[in-house]
């Protein structure tokens, strides 16, 4: 069985030496009291996911959820994870006061849903969907919808889903038929089908808040007719609590991949009564909301699995003796080396570490962003959602991307035994998979980061991050021991304002050049800001040991991963620019018809 280990010391080493998270907190309305919480909440959430919820993982994933007699049955243990998680009070921990929240800074829930991603995947998506939904429901919510379901949602007592697509669309969700017939109450009633919905149907908590897209009769064509309706599982009754059935049930559970431990749903809603939230035909804006909170959760879900993946391959090369070291015995006492001696074994092993510290850093960065957006003064919170915008999309698929190459990386490094369901080495590489896919696949991202967040105001936005990176690069390239990080970022840092300038002239003339290059301008994006973060950590641990640093160890092996991605990682960047800059004509230019070509008589 997988093994984990929450990285306290590395997750303080982000917050308190890179970030500055103290002063953070303090400058945020009533964040002196999360200042005060941080080590209880780390410690804590880290008990519940190393002792609670990693021994459930390959149980979930053996067992995965049934459909029998209507019901959905989750895994052995879930339930009761659940109700440990509510009656610790983590759902309602960074949520709003006035409807039972803790008023906690967002981002102490993203330092917990990592370790939750690492231990349990499957398992946190059960909880997972339900800040989405909290956040659709505050922020686009009547104060009635807030007090019946909002609540119930902060408690924890009810859990909630996002329902977009359906069985003829996947992105496309302009092409929806889920419809929406207005009452006379001022309710709506819900017909339709949904597919792959997460945690669609359970028995872990009292009800189910679905947050449907649909269209109302009258309703423009395309994605400007969509709008937005809560659709409990069962209809509250007069004291607010789950009453009579809805007309929603789970046709059939999805056969899949991996996160077996979580019940993916096809969902059918039939003349199902449901409230509208925010305006009518501007469902999508109001989902939204909801969706970039889950495409920041699933590159967390990404950065997690690297984390877990690493510290099993880690223990396992320390312990697997096979050969000896090319430039003679390590350890002669034994029969053979441990395999962590071996150079190829090491470009496994630092890639995931470096994928994975670099992941927590950006994560991190990400999450003081939130924080301000939601807290800050007007002109920081204005500042933070442009820069959280740029982001997102980069969060969302350069850590799935490199999560998935890094479970890869680590189920290589147990050989044969990887590929062995006991060892739980492939369930990490099965569970990253679909990270690359839902809330939109790194295409989309691609698309969405290249597309509207860059090009769509030409450049404002990531001129804006970029100056960023240039003033730090100014700032410390004087200093010793930082012109090996500084030299590189700088320069890169320019051409990526280059390379978008080169790629919006050729949009001009043909749309496809940003389709053709949206990907590769996306991993070459990840690539550049993972190592802004890692030079930062390079600064602060040289700092550290030259200072003589009773940690002289945990301080030099970060300096050693930093010079590991600047050496080995961030030169990818030189095939990505490459191919971005190829053109879309590779691409097109073959018809249609001859890609059959070689099989077709």
């Amino acid at each position: 069985m997988p093994t984990y280990k929450a990285p306290l010391r590395d997750i303080r080493f982000v917050m308190n030496e890179l970030l500055g998270y103290e002063e953070h907190y303090k400058s945020l309305p009533d964040g002196e009291e999360a200042v005060e919480v941080v080590d209880a909440i780390l410690e804590e959430g880290a008990k519940f996911a190393e002792n609670v919820l990693t021994p459930l993982n390959q149980i979930g994933d053996q067992q995965g959820c049934k459909l029998e007699d209507g019901k959905v049955r989750v895994p052995e243990g879930f339930t009761e994870a659940y109700q440990q998680y509510v009656e610790g009070g983590w759902p309602s921990m960074a949520q709003n006061p006035e409807y039972g929240g803790q008023g906690l800074p967002h981002s102490l829930g993203m330092v917990l849903n990592e370790m939750i991603c690492s231990s349990n995947l499957a398992w946190g998506m059960y909880p997972g969907l339900s800040h989405g939904a909290m956040s659709a429901l505050e922020h686009h919510g009547t104060d009635e919808l807030k007090q019946t379901y909002l609540t119930k949602l902060i408690e924890g007592s009810w859990t909630g889903t996002m329902c977009l697509t359906e069985p003829h669309c996947g992105t496309d969700l302009g092409l929806i038929k889920t419809k929406a017939l207005p009452q006379d109450d001022g309710s709506f009633k819900v017909s339709g089908t949904k597919i792959f919905i997460s945690a669609g149907d359970h028995e872990m908590a009292e009800n189910i808040v679905h947050l449907v897209l649909a269209k109302l009769p009258d309703a423009p064509a395309g994605s400007k007719g969509i709008s937005l309706f809560v659709v409990p599982k069962f209809l509250p009754d007069a004291e607010g609590e789950a009453g009579e059935r809805n007309g929603v049930t789970c046709g059939s559970l999805e056969h899949k991949m991996g996160i077996h431990g979580n019940s993916t749903c096809v969902m059918n809603f039939d003349d199902a009564s449901g409230w509208m939230v925010g305006q009518p035909n501007k469902g999508l804006a109001a989902m939204f909301t909801m969706m970039n909170a889950a495409r920041i959760g699933v590159g967390i879900q990404g950065q997690g699995l690297i984390e877990a993946s690493y510290q099993n391959s880690l223990a396992y090369a320390r312990d697997r003796l096979q050969m000896r070291a090319l430039s003679g015995a390590k350890a002669p006492e034994k029969a053979a080396d441990p395999i962590i001696v071996h150079p190829d074994v090491r470009r496994m092993l630092l890639t995931q570490k470096a994928f994975s510290e670099g992941g927590r850093a950006l994560i991190l960065f990400t999450a003081q962003l939130v924080d301000k957006v939601e807290h800050g003064n007007e002109e920081d919170s204005k500042e933070a959602d442009e820069i959280l915008g740029l982001l997102t999309p980069i969060v969302k698929a350069f850590l799935t991307e490199v999560g998935f190459e890094a479970t890869n990386e680590g189920l290589q490094v147990f050989g044969g035994h990887g590929f062995i369901q006991e060892w739980g080495m492939e369930q990490f590489v099965r569970d990253a998979r679909i990270t690359r896919l839902y809330e939109g696949t790194t295409g989309i991202q691609a698309l969405d980061l290249l597309g509207r967040k860059v090009l769509m105001n030409q450049g404002e936005t990531l001129k804006k991050f970029t100056k960023q990176i240039h003033k730090y690069c100014q700032t410390v390239s004087k200093e010793e021991g930082m012109h090996e990080f500084t030299k590189p970022l700088s320069e890169l840092n320019k051409e990526w304002g280059d390379l978008t300038m080169k790629i919006g002239m050729s949009a001009m003339q043909n749309r496809d050049e940003v389709g053709a290059a949206a990907v590769d301008y996306t991993m070459y994006a990840g690539y550049i800001v993972l190592g802004y973060f890692w030079a930062q950590m390079a600064e602060i641990a040289q700092k550290k040991l030259a200072e003589g640093t009773e940690e002289k160890a945990y301080y030099q092996a970060k300096l050693d991963t930093a010079r590991f991605y600047y050496a080995r990682l961030l030169p990818r960047t030189r095939a990505h620019a490459a191919a971005m800059t190829a053109g879309a004509d590779s691409l097109l230019a073959m018809d249609e018809a001859a890609f059959g070509l070689t099989f077709e008589v």
